[in-house]
């Protein structure tokens, strides 16, 4: 018979297990957000790393049912095509992109200075916006532009009849300097995370069995199984909706591209290919993308610009009513608010990256929660 003394001593031993270990949990839990927190920017290039071998891995599939090629060459034809695409494009036309790039940047600040001339005459403050000083920078040729006609002049200055002392060169050269410096350092940040990408993702595309059975091989013996299941799910469904994505985005750049010319808006090309980047993004990538639409038509004409928030409407319609549901029928199914609610928060925690990345997390969590969803249910038929 067992001694009621021993039965409680073995409870408060269970009991004090069971706190040690939720405590340990907690920290665990509190010490991998913190981590997240703090290199958030890095997680999310990697993520992106490996959303690129995902992509390479799903039209290397679909390369496989038309051929019976090896893996390695079908990823290897399928990067070549992708390379050539791209080169084309740069070669054939790199300089009508720079030019209409150019136009399009003048344009939008000249936009964004008339914007805000009628806001400040409608009695509307426009302190808190920051428009790079696009009011100035867009003012016409012949403009005159206010000056004072008090100045004050420093006995060096006079002195040296104009010629600027040795602290003011200093201090120029210094500013120069690191106005160069930060230039240098975005654009090897932009291109070194590039390559980051370009390499994990041929990394994840070229031996994606490996990192399958290395990331299953992390889960635990007894949850190995639903571990299986739930990755597979999360591939096939991130493979589905890059595909159907690609499309949605080369559909939206030919549509708007040619509608844009036909109303005759200048730049209408480069104005097609931001519109089907930003497609990439929902909801908010389409709002972004027509704003930028409205604001270059403008200077056409309100006629071309009403014109083209015409095409815009039609082009979000298109792409929300015809193509994601046919074409991404399969592959997602969120409901817009919930979407929508996750990307403002995402993107307010961790901007840029947290907007542009929030649908693909959000496809990994839903795969998750239904994985689950379906077992819970499964166990109470079975009760």
């Amino acid at each position: 018979m067992t001694d009621p003394a021993d039965n409680r001593l073995e409870a408060r031993n269970d009991m004090a297990w069971a706190i040690a270990v939720g405590g340990i949990g907690i920290v665990l839990f509190a010490a991998l957000l913190l981590f997240a927190w703090q290199f958030a920017a890095t997680l999310f290039l990697l993520f992106s790393g490996m959303l690129l071998g995902v992509g390479l891995n799903a039209m290397t599939t679909l390369l496989g049912r038309l051929t019976g090629l090896p893996h390695a060459l079908r990823l290897a034809i399928v990067c070549l095509a992708l390379a050539g695409l791209l080169s084309g494009i740069v070669f054939l036309g790199g300089t009508t992109i720079a030019q209409q790039a150019t136009v399009l940047s003048n344009t939008i600040k000249s936009q964004l200075g008339s914007v805000k001339e009628f806001l400040e005459q409608h009695g509307v403050d426009t302190s808190y916006l920051d428009f790079t000083n696009a009011a100035g920078e867009a003012k016409p040729e012949g403009t005159a532009v206010p000056t004072t006609t008090t100045t004050t002049t420093t006995p060096a200055t006079s002195q040296s009849h104009g010629i600027p002392g040795a602290g003011a060169l200093a201090s120029s050269g210094g500013a120069i300097i690191s106005q160069t410096l930060k230039v240098l350092l975005g654009t090897v940040s932009v291109v070194g995370n590039f390559f980051i990408v370009l390499f994990l993702g041929l990394a994840f595309a070229a031996q994606p069995s490996i990192y399958r059975a290395g990331l299953l091989f992390i889960a635990p013996a007894k949850y190995r199984a639903q571990a299986t299941v739930i990755v597979d799910r999360i591939g096939e469904t991130l493979e589905r909706w890059l595909i159907a994505q690609i499309i949605t985005m080369a559909a939206v750049f030919l549509v708007t591209w040619i509608g844009l010319a036909i109303i005759g808006i200048p730049s209408s090309f480069i104005l097609g290919i931001q519109a089907g980047l930003l497609a990439f993004i929902p909801t908010v990538g389409a709002i972004l993308g027509g704003l930028i639409v409205v604001l270059a038509s403008l200077a056409t004409g309100w006629i071309a610009a009403l014109s083209a928030f015409i095409l815009f409407l039609g082009v979000h319609a298109l792409e929300s009513y015809v193509l994601t549901p046919i074409i991404q029928r399969q592959a997602l199914d969120i409901p817009p608010a919930t979407l929508f609610a996750f990307q403002i928060l995402l993107g307010v925690v961790f901007g840029i990256w947290g907007l542009a990345l929030a649908l693909p997390l959000m496809a990994i969590a839903k795969v998750m929660i239904d994985h689950f969803k379906a077992e819970d249910q499964a166990a109470a038929k079975a009760a």
